[in-house]
């Protein structure tokens, strides 16, 4: 709100040039209104994307009765259906050509105290496609490749 300010000057309120009060207005009151609205709409904005962002490849894992659960984050390498077409893997989400996958492996194991890969294949991936991705796996430096399943529905 616009404060009304008296000149410093003679007792009847005008100046030597004979202005009256003036209106001053006060720069330092931000208006946080807007900036509370924009902020709101953005939480809702993520709130809304954030589960769709943490979609992974899909792939139908193979059942088993004795699945288990992983205790650490190793690195994970996805076999999609269309591998045999395509001839791409999923290196921890990223798409990796067949032919380059054991330079990329080796990349990563480089830096991991642990050099265990779990293969997650798709259930219409043949044996020799897997066999395939992990004689790759092995000439990358890995020797520890287990293979994710899931447990059975009726178990």
């Amino acid at each position: 709100m616009p404060k009304v300010q008296q000149h410093g000057g003679g007792g009847t309120g005008r100046g030597r040039r004979g202005r009256g009060a003036f209106a001053a207005t006060s720069l330092a009151e931000i208006n946080v209104v807007p900036l509370v609205d924009v902020m709101l709409v953005l939480l809702i904005i993520f709130m809304v994307t954030a589960p769709m962002m943490q979609q992974g490849i899909e792939v139908n894992l193979p059942k088993t009765r004795q699945a288990k659960a992983l205790d650490t984050q190793p690195l994970s390498v996805t076999v999609p259906a269309d591998f045999a077409k395509t001839r791409v893997v999923y290196l921890n989400k990223e798409p990796v050509r067949i032919d380059i996958l054991h330079e990329r492996v080796r990349q990563e194991v480089a830096t991991r105290s642990e050099k265990k890969v779990v293969v997650r294949a798709d259930g219409v991936v043949t044996m020799q496609d897997f066999m395939t991705v992990t004689d790759k796996l092995n000439q990358g430096g890995v020797f520890d490749v287990n293979l994710q399943t899931q447990p059975l529905a009726g178990k």
